[in-house]
């Protein structure tokens, strides 16, 4: 009864508390949304592509079946990718760099510069710039990149309009904090700068990143929710980490 209480009115001692729902409806400029706010202190953020046998997973029901999947606490699809569902761009998972980074130039939302690299180090993550991410030469136990940036530094990408017609279903991540990260995904299809003005004006995102749009996908069994739209290439996924005196260290 006691440790309810204390749940209830916060918890004690400035320890974070895990969210048992980490993912919430959220309306925002006349749009749904499902936002999925996780702190990394209580979860274990992590990048998936292929199953043990080589073979891509591509969807949130084969991620299930993986030993990782009674901890995971929701999923989205996690970057941009190519018919083979290899990723576009930068991509490492479990330290190891499975793609480079790609600076090219080209067509797509992927090169509509500056695009950006989300990443996980141990209990901590950022959004940066690709230049950025590469100069600085972090080395992330996990990485995507995707594009394009939605917000830099506390503002909107430049190439966004206001008065854009061009409406999708669209996802993202971005970084409320060092140890806080905030996916999104909208119910709805919005703008580019609509999307942006979300993270940064609702959501508190200094800095955010676009993953995909169109089969944009979540899974979210607190609200009975999991999206098979297409096969998917790299997916991001939110688990419970094991509780302590495990003998697993922090990250399991």
């Amino acid at each position: 009864m006691l440790s309810m209480i204390v749940a209830a009115l916060g918890g004690g001692g400035g320890e974070a508390t895990a969210d048992p729902d980490p993912c919430r409806p959220v309306r925002f400029a006349e749009n749904a949304f499902v936002v999925c706010t996780v702190d990394l202190r209580q979860y274990e953020v992590r990048l998936f592509l292929h199953e043990p046998d080589g073979d891509v997973l591509g969807s949130f029901s084969r991620l299930k079946e993986t030993p990782e999947g009674s901890r995971l606490a929701f999923a989205m699809n996690g970057g941009m990718y190519h018919e083979d569902r290899s990723p576009v761009g930068l991509y490492i998972e479990g330290g190891k760099e499975l793609k480079a980074a790609n600076t090219r130039s080209g067509p797509g939302n992927f090169h509509l510069k500056p695009n950006g690299v989300f990443y996980v180090k141990g209990n901590q993550a950022g959004v940066l710039e690709t230049q950025t991410f590469l100069k600085r030469k972090i080395r992330p136990d996990h990485a995507t990149q995707s594009g394009p940036m939605l917000v830099i530094n506390g503002r909107i990408h430049p190439r966004f309009l206001e008065q854009s017609t061009s409406r999708k279903i669209r996802n993202g991540v971005g970084i409320r904090d060092p140890h806080t990260v905030v996916f999104a995904i909208s119910d709805d299809p919005v703008t580019f700068h609509t999307f942006a003005r979300l993270f940064r004006d609702e959501l508190g995102c200094a800095n955010a990143l676009f993953l995909d749009g169109s089969i944009s996908s979540l899974y979210a069994p607190s609200l009975n929710r999991m999206d098979a739209l297409r096969p998917m290439g790299p997916i991001i996924g939110a688990l419970h980490r094991h509780p302590s005196g495990t003998g697993c260290g922090e990250i399991c």
